[in-house]
């Protein structure tokens, strides 16, 4: 895979900077511009995905996403694609596979606080209420250092792990 070139890189970043998201349609227009001139470059083809999920047309984002993840991206795009593709598809209800690529994006970068909300927010989505509220429980005494919650720490944990457990007692609820 060939390295995005840094001046399509910025000419991007110029792009997303100037969205208006009320009115994406000059934004969307603008990168099928781009995407012309680079059809498979996949930082293209991920912002034209999220330009589209931006404006609500989250099937057709769907599709870019899974062109950008299949062109190869890295690092934090990488990240942001993953995150995004995770929370179209729970959008569109298709809240196994939001899951899988969340748990990809859990695993690759598993310090990214964002994948982890977004994550919770799809095992919600999923009738896992309470794993979503385990996780961000976790999320909270893993990133809230100040003294008043660390009191509580081996309590919250505690928590956590219950309601993590009751996943495993109960039905999952119909989607």
């Amino acid at each position: 895979m060939a390295s995005t070139p840094r001046e399509l890189l910025d000419r991007l970043t110029e792009l997303f900077a100037a969205r208006d998201r009320s009115n994406m349609a000059p934004t969307v227009a603008a990168l099928l511009e781009v995407l012309a001139e680079h059809p498979d470059d996949p930082h293209v083809l991920y912002e034209v995905g999220g330009s589209y999920d931006t404006a609500g047309e989250e099937h057709t984002a769907a599709g870019y996403y899974e062109r950008a993840l299949a062109a190869g991206l890295d690092g934090d795009t990488l990240r942001r694609c993953l995150l995004q593709y995770g929370s179209t598809l729970r959008n569109l209800d298709r809240f196994d596979e939001s899951l899988a690529v969340l748990d990809r994006a859990r695993a690759e970068f598993p310090d990214s606080e964002s994948v982890q909300v977004w994550h919770a927010l799809s095992l919600h989505a999923a009738g896992r209420s309470d794993a979503a509220v385990a996780e961000l429980m976790e999320l909270a005494v893993d990133r809230i250092r100040t003294p008043d919650l660390l009191r509580y720490e081996a309590a919250v944990r505690g928590n956590a792990e219950y309601l993590r457990s009751l996943e495993h007692t109960q039905p999952a609820r119909p989607h």
